[in-house]
């Protein structure tokens, strides 16, 4: 199933392009997910979800096919199956970013494969979830960088003129590197459609309980 968001993040392009092509900075606000390790563009991880008393763990992997840092650019490939076999996913994400006065909107086109559990809320309702849960990934997203850079402006004003130059970047391990991140909880898909699912088949089921009552009276 193809899927389409759009949200925007008050922060200037260049920094949304370094931000979000960072997924050890990211991984901790996207609901569900937890990253285990990184290899370069490679990396692993496992997401928990949720559908009534049934809790899925898909544990799988992802890299960048493509980061064009000029176009603000990226497309990745992910994969993850069922740890107990009863499904598997695979999505190619592609993001754009542009800027936006002094922010920055990101579209987002993932080609979504789901078997099992999560694939029986069909894409009208999985289109409503996903854009549920890109506004929970960005409002975490929005709190994490409103927090750096409030600490960014404090370390700057006491630094002041005292700079001597610039500070030497630690050089990045080579190989495959683990993540120490908590494990999060589950995204219950349940809770997070039955707005949409309200929404949609509301009205079919208010009538129908409008037809059993009359049904029952009549008798």
């Amino acid at each position: 199933m193809e899927l389409k968001n759009e949200f925007r993040v008050s922060v200037p392009v260049e920094r949304a392009w370094a931000t979000l092509t960072d997924v050890e900075y990211i991984a901790p606000c996207m609901p569900g997910a937890q990253l285990t390790e990184i290899d370069g563009d490679d990396f692993k991880g496992q997401v928990k979800v949720k559908v009534g008393p049934i809790t899925a763990q898909y544990k799988g992997s992802a890299k960048f096919l493509q980061k064009i840092e000029e176009e603000h650019r990226v497309i990745l490939e992910a994969t993850g199956r069922d740890t107990r076999g009863a499904g598997n996913a695979s999505a190619e994400v592609t993001a754009e970013m542009v800027a936006d006065g002094e922010g920055t909107k990101i579209t987002i086109s993932t080609d979504l494969k789901v078997t099992g559990k999560v694939a029986q809320f069909g894409r009208g309702v999985m289109a409503d979830v996903s854009e549920k849960l890109i506004g929970q990934f960005v409002d975490s997203l929005e709190k994490k960088l409103s927090e750096e850079i409030a600490t960014d402006t404090v370390v700057a004003e006491e630094k002041g003129n005292t700079d001597s130059g610039s500070e030497e970047q630690p050089e990045k391990p080579e190989g495959p590197r683990v993540i120490d991140m908590p494990e999060p909880e589950p995204v219950d898909l349940l809770d997070t459609a039955a707005a949409p699912m309200l929404k949609r088949f509301g009205p079919f089921v208010i009538a129908g309980l409008l037809l059993i009552l009359f049904s029952r009276r009549k008798r």
